[in-house]
């Protein structure tokens, strides 16, 4: 049996039944959810990447945008965290969460990594694409890499 079990988070209802799966199949672990930040989301909605400008007429710019958008994700974030303590507590468990940004799937398997983590249990995301019909990208690429051994829920 596990005794600390990592569950990535993202919003949706896969993350979701894997910390549900996770919480049920091993009660006497600890736990720890994470969410993972693609900085370059926040980047793609700003129009950083694309070299935009300062409107000149409000004197706003991508960076004020960027800061908007940052602020509003870091809410986001929070909210998801707070629904997975409160999905733990509701089944008698607590929960640690942490954010964080980077590269998802490379942060999460370093998470595991530096953390003891024994396992991991991660949902499973329909992408569009032949390669994507059962795992999402993220899924496939922790489980393929990760150190410890990967539960995927459907």
């Amino acid at each position: 049996m596990p005794t600390r079990v990592l569950v990535p988070i993202d919003g949706g209802e896969q993350a979701r039944a894997a910390l549900e799966f996770a919480l049920e199949e091993f009660p006497d672990a600890e736990f720890v959810a994470i969410h993972v930040t693609d900085p370059g989301v926040i980047y793609r909605a700003t129009g950083l990447e694309t070299g935009a400008k300062t409107d000149l007429e409000t004197g706003t710019g991508v960076r004020d945008d960027y800061e908007r958008i940052r602020t509003q994700r870091e809410a986001e974030v929070e909210r998801l965290l707070a629904d997975a303590r409160r999905q733990a507590e509701a089944a008698g468990v607590a929960l640690e969460t942490e954010a964080l940004v980077g590269d998802v799937p490379k942060r999460i398997i370093a998470y595991a990594e530096d953390n003891d983590v024994d396992r991991l249990v991660v949902g499973s995301h329909g992408r569009t694409g032949a390669s994507r019909l059962l795992l999402g990208s993220v899924a496939e690429t922790v489980a393929r890499r990760s150190p410890v051994p990967v539960t995927i829920v459907r």
